[in-house]
C-alpha cells in the first residue's frame, strides 16, 4: 500500500502536467476522449461512494468497541478531540483568510463549475447507486455500533469480507485509475483558460495548511508538556524521527514503530504507549482533518458556495467519525470523505477530483501530523491515568 500511494503522488503530478499540455496543444476532438472517460469515471465514482463508506466505516466501527473498555473510551475520546480541535481550528483559521487569499482568483477566473458545460463528452452513461449517501452512512454507523457489541457474529464475518472486496476496488480500480481522472480535470480547465489560475491556488493552499499543521503540532505539545511539567520543544523535538519517517512512509500504520520508540524516550510507560500509539495510527486524524477541512473550504470560495459555521461544524463532526478506518488504505481519508463532500457541502465531480488532486500533494504532511500527534496523546494518557491509579 505503501509503495502503492508513493507512486501514486508522482503520478498524480504526471497527471497534471500532461493535462496542461494536452489541453493547450492537443485537439479539442482529441481531448473530448479524456472528458468521456471522466463522464464515465464520475458515474463510476458515484456508485462506488456508498459501498465505500459502508466498506471502510462498518469494520473500524464494529472493531473498535471489540476489546471496549476504560482506556479504550478515554483514549478514543482524547483522538477525537484533537481531531475535531483540528478541524475548528483550520475551518476558523481558513474562513478568515482564505476569501482576501482567493479574491484575485475569484475575480480574475470564471466559476470553475462553469467548464463542464463548454467540453462534452462523445456519449455518457447513467450509473445510479444503490443508496444514497446519508443512508450508507446511517446505515454503516448502525451496523458497526450493533456488532461491536457482538463476541461472535456471522454478521461481522460478512463485513470484514465486504471490506476486502472494497479495498480491493479501491486499490486495484479506483485509485490506479484516479491519475487519469486527475489528467481530464486538468484537460478541460487548459481548454477553457482556467488552469495557470488553479494552479497558483493551489501553492497559496498548501502554504497555508503547512504552517497551520506546524501550528497544530507545536499546541499538542504545549498542552502535554504542561501536563505532565515538561519541556514542550524536547518533547516535539524528540518526536521528530517519527515526524520525518512518516514523511518518507506516508504511513500511519508503518511509521508505528518509530513513533513508539519516541514516545518512550519521552518518558510514556511502555503499556501506555504499546496501546494508545497503535490505536492512535488508526483513529487520530488531525492532520487528515486539517487538509480536507482546508481545501474544501477553498473550492467552495471559488466556486461561489455559500458556506457557514453550521455546515462545517456539522461536516467536521461527522468527517472525524468517517475519517476512523483511513490509514487502512491508500487514501483512505479522501476516499471516506467524498460521499459527505457531495451530501453535505454540494460538491460536484470536478471539485472532488481537485479535492483528491489536492489531498495526495499534501499527503506526507498530513500523515506526518497524525503521527507526531499521536506522541502529544500517549504523555496526555499516561499523565491522566497515572493520576487516576495512585492513591
Amino acid at each position: 500500500m505503501k509503495q502503492l500511494f508513493s507512486n501514486l503522488l508522482f503520478k498524480v503530478f504526471l497527471a497534471i502536467v500532461l493535462g496542461v499540455v494536452f489541453g493547450l496543444y492537443l485537439p479539442v476532438a482529441a481531448n473530448r476522449i479524456f472528458i468521456t472517460f471522466n463522464a464515465f469515471f464520475g458515474q463510476f465514482l458515484n456508485f462506488s461512494i456508498p459501498l465505500i463508506i459502508m466498506g471502510l466505516i462498518m469494520p473500524a466501527i464494529s472493531g473498535l468497541g471489540k476489546d471496549a473498555g476504560r482506556l479504550l473510551l478515554f483514549t478514543a475520546a482524547i483522538a477525537y478531540s484533537s481531531t475535531l480541535f483540528s478541524g475548528f481550528m483550520t475551518y476558523f483559521t481558513t474562513s478568515n483568510i482564505f476569501p482576501q487569499l482567493l479574491e484575485t482568483h475569484i475575480n480574475h477566473t470564471p466559476p470553475i463549475s462553469d467548464s463542464n458545460s463548454e467540453i462534452t463528452p462523445y456519449f455518457s452513461i447513467g450509473i445510479p447507486p444503490i443508496l444514497d449517501v446519508m443512508s450508507a452512512l446511517v446505515l454503516a454507523f448502525v451496523i458497526g455500533l450493533g456488532l461491536s457489541y457482538q463476541e461472535k457474529s456471522a454478521l461481522k464475518l460478512v463485513v470484514k469480507d465486504f471490506e476486502k472486496i472494497i479495498m480491493q476496488l479501491i486499490e486495484k480500480v479506483i485509485i490506479p485509475l484516479l491519475p487519469l481522472f486527475i489528467l481530464g480535470i486538468f484537460v478541460n480547465m487548459s481548454l477553457t483558460g482556467q488552469v495557470f489560475s488553479i494552479l497558483s491556488v493551489f501553492i497559496s493552499i498548501i502554504g497555508v495548511i503547512f504552517v497551520l499543521h506546524i501550528l497544530l503540532l507545536v499546541l499538542q505539545y504545549t498542552i502535554a508538556g504542561a501536563l505532565t511539567k515538561k519541556n514542550p520543544i524536547k518533547l516535539l523535538a524528540t518526536m521528530m524521527p517519527a515526524y520525518f519517517t512518516a514523511l518518507g512512509t506516508q504511513s500511519s500504520a508503518a511509521t508505528i514503530p518509530v513513533t513508539l520508540e519516541q514516545t518512550l524516550k519521552n518518558g510514556v510507560s511502555e503499556k501506555i504507549a504499546g496501546f494508545v500509539i497503535p490505536l492512535c495510527a488508526t483513529i487520530h486524524l488531525s492532520g487528515s482533518i486539517m487538509k480536507i477541512t482546508a481545501c474544501a473550504m477553498a473550492l467552495m470560495i471559488l466556486h461561489g458556495l455559500p458556506f457557514n459555521f453550521t455546515l462545517f461544524a456539522g461536516f467536521i463532526f461527522v468527517l472525524g467519525i468517517a475519517m476512523i478506518a483511513a490509514p487502512g488504505v491508500p487514501g483512505g481519508a479522501i476516499m471516506a470523505a467524498v460521499g459527505i463532500l457531495q451530501s453535505m457541502l454540494g460538491f460536484n465531480e470536478e471539485m472532488i477530483g481537485l479535492m483528491i488532486a489536492l489531498y495526495i500533494a499534501m499527503d506526507s504532511f498530513g500523515t506526518a501530523c497524525n503521527v507526531t500527534g499521536d506522541g502529544a496523546i500517549s504523555l496526555v494518557v499516561n499523565k491522566i491515568t497515572k493520576t487516576k491509579s495512585t492513591p
